[in-house]
This record gives structure tokens, C-alpha cells and sequence, in this order.
């Protein structure tokens, strides 16, 4: 039964002062029967009321189903009211017409679980997406369609482009989940960081998107549009920022009615092979989020919240199946901390200071170079908000604001939520931090039995279906089913051709469009070569032997992934190009015309060896180590626990992995950054792929490793530790606004603490080490300083070992510091262990 309008009224109401004193998502009880998503320069406003919006960005593809759950939950315990994610065309719709909603890919039960969990969503259709995912999001067979040109005023693009929006759009409407339907998704992205390209298209890049922005429109979602990377989205999209620091580098839209929204706060670096370690800090995010907010920001979405992993072949080219690892949530769905703890600290601060950011009148004041003041005010109702400023990246400074000195420290905002009480400084994390550990499971050497299936022989040029005068382009060929091609060609020598010279050797050199190949030569294996993500094409040049009479070449190419980016991505090539053999008597012999045959994918691909129905069909063998171009299985039991499953294949080369038929990625352990180590060499393995008894795990390696020695771990985050020093304001929960003024909670203690939490069902076990004075070191690393103070371990183990819980004071009295000491910077660190408790074992005491 429909409610009367006054009953409608009162709701409104009763929903407006819950808004306005908890800070929660707005009026979702409205939502829950439709709402409208509107907006004005300061914010996006959900009917009628301006708010604040904290998104994270997780990718339904990129992790399970049964990790959606946890994933969403987390967000939403860190402070986040909205979850985003792009929509991936080419998973959707891998064949024309041919559709898949299903597993992994349901993203109408994902856009469910963000709404049954209270929180908002933000759609981005794409269909172009980037996002580090093969062809950009886009499926193969799109290349294939007559005189398409990608991602201008092409009409043959337009049609199919408008046709899956429009599929994409009914199958969320069919579902209600458009908040203007009761649904939670309040934001829909069409195109993706398109600026570059219309400028490459020029005129017909600028129908393009002009077209873009009506055909979404004509969809009547209800919801407003957004274009990233946009800065004059045509009529009433709205443009938002992508980067590390929008706050300083973008000046929000062009039209001064539109709010500013940032849709990717990069968390972290996406990597490739080939990258050494990356990352970027909790102090740089808030820093950078902070800053935003203090110019007029209302909305930031970290990109990503959550990376998740590029299974099987659905990366870009060169890019890991690890996705973002180093976000608040890691490849895992652990918190990785402190950057959950304290972008959950900054986000509370910040739910503090609404009223002011919403309604209040800004204004700049300068502090000196590089300092300066941003306030939010509303003076005849005495709310007012701070942020100082310190963009110094060397020095720490004192400011005076208003009268009164406030310490902030170098590359610092201080937020003071009534202007005169620092509430949040970006500098001082007061949140936890961890470390991940790996761990031995015993079923690494149980059964430990691996067994081989040689990839078919070496084709010749006669076995190839597939002939032309010079090689054809990779793409073309394998329509992205597979990652690898033969190419074959053969030749004849006579003696007069070969090296007269003992020490001189023929010299085969491939030229290739990238990205990767091993060859050989009379069925000898010669070597491998590869490209980079930066220099996708390179040569592959090794000698070899030859001989009197016929020789045969067989080149396999491979990719790592379709490019993601650019202008024209549809004519973008793989697979050999040039070839010739250096070195002979006779001069270079060119055989790029010399006719090639061509053979699609492997043969153990072909048969799906990596399934179980499959592997049945050929004779498997006793394994031996460093063979090219073989397959590899052994079955193993799953982990006991509930910890997650991870691979490690150092003593691998190069190939692709399968755990029940399952596509866990490639690998490339044998390409090695400046460091010396390989970008990545732990894989994850969800439990969801696994049974408790007798999985099966499959490889394809390509260049040559040793299975036996690779290990199976499992991943835990049960190092914690706290460093926290006098300077830190007091943790955020000690506050709270009444009556629109900030005042401490009862019983609240204005003072830093530290406190350290275990995972569920675990407490601390023991106290690692624990210093107070001028420590220093990372979790997992800390080392003692001259200031040290020993009764710090005796202190904090009191109070902590035992509990899953424990809060320990910063200051010199509990510890017996000298605040005189020379270089002391009044500092505790600690670093616990957690474990589970022992069965049987009582709980300790409340301290």
C-alpha cells in the first residue's frame, strides 16, 4: 500500500535530521523507493540534499563471487558509501550476440550486494573502459566488422557501441537498480578518458563524444551521466578528474553548475612484467584527498579499493594478473594497513565537517609560502572548518591560524573541524599498520608428483594449414582465443652457403610486433626474445646450427594481452614481421617472402589438457625439469584454514596456470626487473577454485622451469603493529558533532593512544618488540634508537597478550622515556603477533 503524502512528508523529514547527524549514506530509505539524483557546483544532491561521497573501486571480474561479500562489507566499515565499477563489454559479449552474465560476471548480483549492504554505486558502461583489461573492454569481433574505426564518428562503431549501452542499461533497469528505480546506483560513466583521443580525431573525435553524451542520455536512467578526463562534457554530463592529486592539478569543469567529482584516486601504480616494486602511501592519499576536499571537492573514488586479479587472459598487454595489490584492500581482500585505517580516519574526519564543505562559504588564506588556510564557514551559525596546509615536502612547520599555533608537519593538511581542534592531520597516521606474511603448507610436498605432456612436435611448414608468402599478423589469427601462434617456414643451404670459419656461427634474427617468442631450428631450441610494455616490438637474435640441405624454422609468438589505449586500437599488431639469418657465407638470406605457414594455438590448448576432461586425452609422462614447450600437472589438497591459497612459481620460466580447469594467468618469472627479481611470483589462488581433496594444478611453460620445487603458501596479516608519537592529535572516534559543534565523546581521552587489533578469532600472542623514544623501521622491521626505553616491551605485553584488543598510552610517564634525549622524537612503536587461540583456552582478562 502506497504511503499518503504526509506520511511521505514525515519520512522526509526524519530522514533529513538522520542525514544530518549520523553522516551516513543520505535518505536510503528513499532510495528504497526511488529518489532523485540531481546536483549543483557543490555536490551531487540526492533529492533535494547536498552530500559527501567516499567510493572505492572494485571490479566484479576480478575477484570471486564469495569474496564479494567481505570485500563490500570492508568498504563499507572503512567509511565508504559508494563502491564503483566499470562494466567489461568483451566478458559480456565474447561473440556477437552470444552473452554471458554468469559466475564472476554477474554484475546485476554484484550492483545487489552493494545495495543490500547500504551503500551507493557508481556504474562506468564504458564500453571503452581502459582499466588495464584486454582490448580495453572491448571484444575481439568488434575488429572484424566492416570499416569500424574504434571511438569516433564512426558509424558501424556508434551502432554496435549504442546497442550494448542500451543492453547494459535494460538489463540494470530489469533489475530496479537505478536509484531513480529504488536501486543504489546513483552515477552511470559513459565513454573513458576520451580527451587525447579528440584531439587526435579532432572534428570527428568532437561529434563523437557530443553523439556519446545524447545516445546515454536517451537512455532514461534517471541518474546523471559522467565523462573522466572530460573537461567540457557536452550538456548536462558531468567531466571528473582521474590522477594522483586532482586538487592541484585539475580545475574542475568548464560549466560552473557542475560539482567536482573524482572518479580514480590512484591508490597505487598498476604493474606490468617487467616493473620493479611500487607504491604509494596512506600520508599521500589523505594528503591528496584532503586537498581535494579543501578546494571544493565533494566526491573521491580511489582507484582501486580493491584490485582483485586479471584471471586467465583477461590483462592488457604486459600486465600482471596482481591488480593493485598495494590498495586498502589487497590482491587478497586483506586489509593492508595502515592505508584502510587511516583513509577511514580521514573519512571520518571529514563526515565531521559536512555541514561546513556542504553550505559553507569558502575562503582562502594565505600563510606564507607555500602554507595557507582553506576555510568552510557559516558564521551565523558558528560551523566553521579548517584545512592548514603545509605543502612543503622537506620541512615541518608551525602556523599560526586566528591566533593560535598549530603544528604541521611537511606535506601535511591538518583538518581542525570547528577551525580552532585538529581533529585529523594527513601526516600522523594513528591507525594500525600490518605486515603480510607468507607461510609453508605442508601440501607442498605431499604428493608432490608431477608428471609432463610435450607440447606437439615441432611443426614444419608442410603441416600448416595456414600458408602465405610473408607471416600473417598475429591478431588476425587467433581472433584473441589463444595467445600463441607457429610460424614456419624452411629453406635450403648448400655447402658453399655454410660458414667457412670454425668460430663463426648463422645468427637467426625474428623481428617481431611484439610481444614475446622462442624458436628453433631443425627442432633445436635456439632461444626466446620479448618486447616491453614501453617497446612492444623487438628482435630476437641468437646463433644456431645449420646444415646441408633443408632446414626448418618454427617460431611460436605470443602475446601477454591486447592493448588497452590509444587512437586506431583496432590496427594494432602482434607476431613476427622480418626475418633473416645472418652469418653465412653466401651474406644475410632474407626470408621474410620465403612462404609461411602458420599453425593457430597449442595443441594442448586445443585438446583443453588444463581441464580434467581434457587431460585424459593424451599420455601423460614422468616430469623433467627444463623442457621447453611442455605441460606440467600434479594434484594436491587444499590448505587447511581459511587463510588464502597463493602459488609460488620462482623456479618457473614463462607460461600460462590452471587450477581445476580454472585460468589463474600468466606467468614470467624469467623476465627480471632492474632489481633483479621478477615483478611478480605469488599467485593467487581463490578457495572458491578449490575442492578440499585432489585439485588439479596445470602449467604450460614455454621456456623451461623445475615444478617440483614450486610451493604452495598461504597469506596472512597477522604481524600488527602501531608507531604513534606524542605530536599525533587524538584518534578521530574521540570526537563527535552536537548541535553542529565539535565536542569530545564521554569519557573520551584527548590525548594519542595506540591500539592494536587481531584479525577474528585470533589475539595477540606475543609482543615482538615495543620502544618508546626515537624508534625506527617499518612494521615487521622496527629497530630501537638511542632514546630506547626497555620497559616499553613489559608495558605493552601487560596490556596486550591475550587480548584481540588492546589500547597502550603515547607518552614518556607510562614508559619511563626522558623527553631530554637527545634526537627523541617521544614516539612508540610496537609490533605484536596474532594467533588463534589455543582450543580450550580461556580468554584474559579485561586490562
Amino acid at each position: 500500500m502506497r504511503d499518503s503524502m504526509s506520511g511521505h512528508r514525515a519520512r522526509l523529514a526524519a530522514v533529513v535530521l538522520i542525514m544530518m547527524a549520523s553522516g551516513a549514506a543520505a535518505a536510503w530509505e528513499l532510495t528504497k523507493k526511488g529518489t532523485v539524483v540531481s546536483y549543483d557546483r557543490r555536490s551531487l544532491m540526492v533529492d533535494g540534499r547536498r552530500e559527501i561521497f567516499f567510493s572505492g573501486s572494485i571490479h566484479y571480474p576480478r575477484s570471486p563471487p564469495d569474496m564479494w561479500p567481505d570485500l563490500i562489507a570492508k568498504a563499507k566499515e572503512g567509511g565508504l558509501n559508494v563502491i564503483e565499477s566499470y562494466v567489461f563489454w568483451n566478458i559480456h559479449e565474447p561473440e556477437k550476440g552470444v552473452l554471458n552474465f554468469e559466475g564472476r560476471y554477474d554484475m546485476v548480483k554484484f550492483f545487489k550486494m552493494i545495495q543490500d549492504n547500504d551503500m551507493y554505486a557508481v556504474v562506468r558502461i564504458g564500453p571503452f573502459i581502459q582499466a588495464e583489461w584486454n582490448h580495453g573492454g572491448l571484444p575481439y569481433w568488434l575488429r572484424e566488422v566492416p570499416d569500424i574505426v574504434f571511438r569516433t564518428n564512426n558509424e558501424p562503431f556508434k551502432t554496435h557501441m549504442e546497442k550494448f549501452v542500451n543492453l547494459i542499461v535494460k538489463k540494470l533497469k530489469d533489475a530496479n537498480l537505478f536509484a531513480s528505480q529504488g536501486g543504489p546506483i546513483i552515477l552511470a560513466q559513459i565513454e573513458n578518458e576520451y580527451q587525447h583521443l579528440e584531439a587526435a580525431f579532432k572534428e570527428e573525435g568532437t561529434k563523437y563524444i557530443n553523439w556519446a553524451a545524447k545516445m546515454a542520455q536517451a537512455t532514461n536512467t534517471g541518474v546523471p551521466w559522467i565523462m573522466c578526463k572530460q573537461t567540457k562534457a557536452p550538456g548536462e554530463v558531468i567531466p571528473t578528474c582521474n590522477g594522483r592529486n586532482c586538487g592541484d592539478t585539475w580545475p574542475g569543469p568548464v560549466n560552473k553548475t557542475k560539482p567536482l567529482l573524482w572518479t580514480e584516486n590512484w591508490t597505487a601504480q598498476y604493474r606490468v612484467f617487467g616493473d620493479p616494486p611500487s607504491q604509494r602511501s596512506a600520508e599521500d592519499i589523505a594528503f591528496a584527498v584532503a586537498r581535494f576536499f579543501s578546494v571544493g571537492g565533494t566526491m573521491t573514488n580511489y582507484y582501486m579499493y580493491h584490485g582483485g586479479t586479471n584471471f586467465g587472459r583477461t590483462a592488457a598487454a604486459f600486465v600482471m594478473p596482481k591488480y593493485y595489490d598495494e590498495a586498502p584492500l589487497d590482491e587478497f581482500g586483506l586489509y593492508k594497513e595502515p592505508k584502510w585505517g587511516h583513509l577511514r580516519d580521514l573519512h571520518q574526519a571529514l563526515k565531521l565537517c559536512k555541514k561546513a564543505l556542504l553550505w559553507g562559504t569558502m575562503s582562502t588564506q594565505p600563510l606564507g609560502k607555500q602554507f595557507e588556510a582553506r576555510v568552510f564557514e557559516i558564521k551565523d551559525q558558528n560551523v566553521c572548518v579548517a584545512f592548514l596546509s603545509n605543502h612543503n615536502t622537506k620541512d615541518d612547520v608551525t602556523l599560526t591560524f586566528r591566533g593560535q599555533p598549530y603544528f604541521v608537519p611537511r606535506h601535511s593538511i591538518s583538518i581542525l573541524a570547528d577551525c580552532k581542534t585538529v581533529v585529523f592531520s594527513t601526516q600522523h597516521v594513528n591507525s594500525q599498520h600490518n605486515q603480510r606474511t607468507f607461510h609453508f603448507a605442508d601440501q607442498t610436498v605431499q604428493n608432490n608428483v608431477w608428471q609432463m605432456y610435450d607440447e606437439e612436435e615441432i611443426p614444419k611448414f608442410k603441416q600448416a594449414k595456414i600458408r602465405t608468402r610473408k607471416a600473417e599478423e598475429l591478431y588476425n589469427l587467433t581472433k584473441d582465443k589463444t595467445d600463441y601462434v607457429w610460424y614456419t617456414t624452411s629453406f635450403k643451404l648448400e655447402s658453399d652457403d655454410m660458414p667457412f670459419r670454425r668460430d663463426t656461427r648463422p645468427v637467426l634474427e625474428v623481428n617481431s610486433h611484439g610481444h614475446a617468442s622462442v624458436a628453433f631450428v631443425n627442432n633445436a631450441f635456439v632461444g626466446c626474445g620479448h618486447g616491453t610494455k614501453m617497446n612492444k616490438a623487438f628482435m630476437l637474435q641468437k646463433p644456431m646450427d645449420l646444415k646441408k640441405g633443408v632446414n626448418h624454422i618454427a617460431v611460436l609468438a605470443s602475446t601477454l594481452g591486447m592493448m588497452d589505449s590509444g587512437a586506431y586500437l583496432e590496427h594494432r599488431e602482434a607476431g613476427i614481421d622480418r626475418v633473416q639469418i645472418t652469418g653465412l657465407n653466401a651474406g644475410t638470406l632474407d626470408l621474410t617472402n620465403n612462404g609461411w605457414g602458420h599453425i593457430v594455438g597449442l595443441g594442448g590448448e586445443q585438446k583443453e589438457i588444463y581441464t580434467e576432461k581434457g587431460m585424459g586425452s593424451v599420455a601423460w609422462k614422468p616430469a623433467v625439469k627444463d623442457k621447453p614447450l611442455s605441460w606440467y600437472k600434479r594434484n594436491f589438497d587444499m590448505p587447511s584454514g581459511d587463510d588464502p591459497v597463493v602459488l609460488d612459481l620462482s623456479p618457473m620460466g614463462k607460461g600460462m596456470m590452471f587450477v581445476n580447469g580454472e585460468g589463474i594467468g600468466r606467468y614470467w618469472i624469467s623476465y627480471k626487473h632492474a632489481l633483479g627479481r621478477p615483478s611478480q611470483q605469488l599467485y593467487h589462488v581463490p578457495r572458491s577454485f578449490l575442492r578440499e581433496k585432489n585439485n588439479v594444478l596445470v602449467l604450460f611453460e614455454e621456456e623451461g622451469g623445475n615444478p617440483e620445487a614450486i610451493m604452495i603458501l598461504t597469506v596472512k596479516r597477522d604481524n600488527i603493529c602501531t608507531f604513534i608519537s606524542e605530536k599525533n592529535p587524538a584518534h578521530i572516534k574521540s570526537w563527535q558533532r552536537e548541535d553542529s559543534q565539535i565536542t569530545a565523546r564521554a569519557g573520551g581521552d584527548l590525548k594519542p593512544q595506540a591500539t592494536l587489533t587481531c584479525p577474528p578469532k585470533k589475539v595477540i600472542q606475543q609482543v615482538v618488540f615495543a620502544s618508546f623514544g626515537n624508534p625506527q623501521g617499518i612494521c615487521g622491521n622496527y629497530t630501537a634508537g638511542s632514546c630506547h626505553t626497555p620497559r616499553a616491551h613489559e608495558v605493552a605485553a601487560k596490556a596486550c597478550v591475550g587480548q584481540r584488543t588492546c589500547t597502550l598510552p603515547v607518552s614518556a610517564d607510562a614508559y619511563g622515556g626522558d623527553l631530554k634525549c637527545p634526537g627523541t622524537t617521544a614516539t612508540l612503536a610496537v609490533q605484536a603477533k596474532c594467533s588463534k587461540r589455543a582450543p580450550g583456552a580461556p580468554a584474559a582478562a579485561a586490562q
